[in-house]
């Protein structure tokens, strides 16, 4: 199937949850005021981290890269009621899209907003999750996976997203940029590792699911 066929995500859209008033003012502010607005997760990649996050109920989410705050909403929906969820962003000119939305969705008082360099701020963190979504630097993937995997219950899950960052990963080594570079050293990290059972989903750009052993 082609998946890239626009009637194809025309039916997708069609015969898919339609993202909620909150997320679709989001949506159209990000892409109408914030640089590189391709980076938001948007409708279908969000409700599908919202239905993770339902089956899995987590009492702790870790996001890594927060953006304008889309996919965190998403993945707090699904928490459990006494659940919390972490991001980290490195851009603080970013706050003022995501504090807004968090407020507007209902769920300040279940994300804590991070600002600051994911590698630094994770040793810091004192729970233990039971889901994380890694959508950040791409370059730094093995970094944030290796900093957060022991602060991951067993039977915990890892999302990482973009895995196939436009097709680059099978493209000739000459065009390797250092963020294909990343992605491929990530993706080799957790086709090795013992410890996690793991499927790699063409859906967008690539989103590999990881399970904790």
């Amino acid at each position: 199937m082609d998946n890239n066929n626009p009637l194809i995500e025309k039916y997708i859209f069609s015969h898919s949850t339609p993202e909620n008033e909150i997320l679709t003012e989001l949506n159209r502010e990000t892409n109408l005021k914030a640089i590189y607005p391709r980076m938001l997760s948007g409708p279908l990649l969000g409700k599908f981290l919202e239905l993770v996050s339902y089956m899995i109920k987590p009492r702790y989410i870790l996001e890594i890269g927060t953006f304008t705050g889309y996919s965190a909403i998403c993945l707090a929906k699904g928490l459990s009621e006494d659940g919390r969820l972490i991001t980290i962003e490195k851009n603080d000119e970013l706050n003022r899209y995501s504090k807004k939305y968090f407020q507007k969705a209902g769920l300040s008082e279940k994300i804590d907003l991070i600002t600051g360099n994911a590698k630094e701020i994770i040793p810091t963190l004192n729970m233990q999750f039971d889901l994380v979504f890694i959508d950040a630097d791409k370059q730094e993937y093995v970094d944030y996976y290796t900093l957060s995997f022991d602060k991951i219950n067993p039977g915990g899950f890892i999302l990482a997203d973009n895995v196939l960052w436009n097709g680059k990963v099978v493209c000739n080594k000459k065009y390797h940029d250092k963020e294909t570079k990343g992605i491929i050293a990530f993706n080799e990290l957790i086709k090795n590792d013992i410890r996690v059972e793991n499927i790699i989903i063409p859906f967008r750009d690539g989103i590999s699911i990881i399970r904790k052993i």
